[in-house]
């Protein structure tokens, strides 16, 4: 809606909107400019103070003949947007812009005061690395733009913004570099953020997420890979991806994004190119040994085919549980712990894995409920498990290897092959905005396959010797 010239109507309709008068922490501040009523709103918990006194200090020292081109003007504050109509003031405001509305003006003026609540800049909790930088993203929205900034110094870079949320709209930036990411890739995901529609963002980039792929619900694979890393999002920007930032939220969504690209980890630029190799293999090897070890051995235990030195891992005779149970139960048992450790406090965490892991394994061995065998290959694939830098990889691959077991138990290894079979179909079938889930091993790019298992140095682009 249009700003009226009534500029009474102007106000009430804006402090309707807002709840001004209703809600304590809506600020508005009256100023008189000769004979023309002049009106400021904001959040006050979420504007900086004394840029707001400031920009007060301005106005009053207008002298002369009042104007909103002679206020515009004179605002002490470089971050200023015209508003056309009262919807984009009430958005302003509440997204924590101070608004001015003046009479006889058929627009307002936004100024860029926020200083929103946030934790400091701290190295996030799932990506550490021993060698480089240790700051990462947070919940404030603008501080991670500014973080990427920091980084990334090309003139390609470019930061598009959206308002989504029908209800309580909250800000999006997709952020790409001009001529690297395909210009195809770009008009499929701004067609699809243009085309969301819905009340909120409150589950911030899941949410939007699952808005953004409507058709793969069902599907546990991750699709887009979650990082709370600058120096991550600047390196697959390069790369082609695409990032999106979501207000509130300290992890950043990049795409297309593979499985290989799951598979990653900082930490292995971080090195010399051999021991980022092996690094990078030895996680392969953790991520393999979390999908196959247990269905294997349960092919083997249920064929009798424990040869050599094998024959240790022939769980005991004494033990009551059938073997399929016993895996089964110690799988979902290590997700208990899991959750448990999640939601327990910091100053408890360390003595309650303590009592879980030792004590109640002991205690099921002893008792006949599990083999010492079951619990070594469960603990070990669990270790697989945590090695997945992705964590939402480490979730897909966990149901990936129960459905694994359930066709063991049903067909043996006939079973198991044919899930296998079915399994990298549908991995194949799988894309990511377009891009195939298993590239560049389906379909073959050697020279890009060969990027993946071998971490290469950095190449001087200066040829001249």
């Amino acid at each position: 809606m249009k700003f009226s010239e009534d500029f009474q109507q102007n106000a009430e309709r804006i402090e309707k909107g807002i709840g001004w008068g209703e809600s304590y922490d809506v600020g508005r501040r009256v100023l008189k400019l000769g004979e023309k009523r002049l009106h400021i709103y904001f959040l006050t918990g979420m504007v900086d103070s004394w840029q707001l006194i400031e920009i007060v200090n301005g106005i009053l020292a207008i002298s002369g003949e009042a104007s909103f081109a002679k206020v515009y003007d004179n605002l002490p504050h470089p971050n200023l947007a015209l508003l056309a109509n009262l919807e984009e003031a009430i958005i302003n405001i509440l997204n924590g812009m101070a608004v001015i509305v003046m009479e006889g003006a058929l627009e307002a003026v936004a100024i860029d005061v926020r200083n929103y609540p946030n934790r400091s800049v701290e190295e996030p909790e799932m990506e550490k690395v021993i060698r480089g930088a240790h700051d990462g993203f947070n919940e404030n929205f603008h501080l991670n733009i500014q973080l990427l900034r920091r980084r990334i110094k090309d003139s390609r870079l470019r930061n598009k913004l959206y308002l989504i949320g029908e209800e309580s709209p909250t800000y999006v930036c997709l952020s790409y570099l001009e001529g690297v990411c395909e210009e195809r890739l770009l008009e499929k995901i701004r067609a699809r953020l243009e085309a969301v529609r819905t009340e909120h963002l409150i589950m911030t980039d899941k949410g939007l997420e699952e808005l953004l792929i409507r058709r793969k619900r069902l599907n546990p694979y991750p699709l887009v890979r979650y990082t709370e890393r600058a120096d991550t999002v600047a390196v697959h920007l390069y790369q082609g991806m695409f990032a999106i930032f979501v207000d509130t939220s300290p992890s950043v969504m990049l795409a297309p994004a593979t499985i290989f690209d799951h598979m990653m980890h900082f930490e292995e630029y971080r090195q010399t190119p051999a021991s980022g190799t092996y690094l990078r293999w030895i996680r392969f090897l953790g991520i393999g040994v979390s999908i196959f070890l247990t269905p294997i051995w349960l092919i083997l235990v249920r064929n009798e085919y424990l040869p050599g030195i094998l024959a240790i891992l022939a769980p005991d005779a004494e033990t009551k549980v059938n073997i399929y149970l016993q895996v089964i139960a110690a799988e979902v048992g290590v997700e208990f712990l899991r959750l448990a450790s999640i939601h327990t406090p910091n100053s408890l965490a360390t003595s309650m894995s303590l009592i879980a892991g030792f004590l109640l394994g002991d205690f099921a061995v002893n008792v006949g409920i599990f083999s010492i065998q079951t619990v070594l290959l469960v603990a070990i694939s669990a270790i697989g498990t945590y090695l997945t830098p992705s964590y939402e990889l480490g979730l897909a691959n966990k149901i990936s290897k129960l459905l694994f077991i359930v066709a063991i138990l049903i067909a043996d290894w006939h079973g198991f092959l044919l899930a296998l079979f079915l399994w990298i179909i549908y991995l194949s079938r799988l894309k990511s905005f377009g891009k195939p889930y298993l590239y560049p091993l389906l379909p073959m790019d050697f020279k890009r396959l060969l990027k993946i298992l071998i971490r290469f140095p950095a190449k001087n682009k200066n040829k001249r010797r």
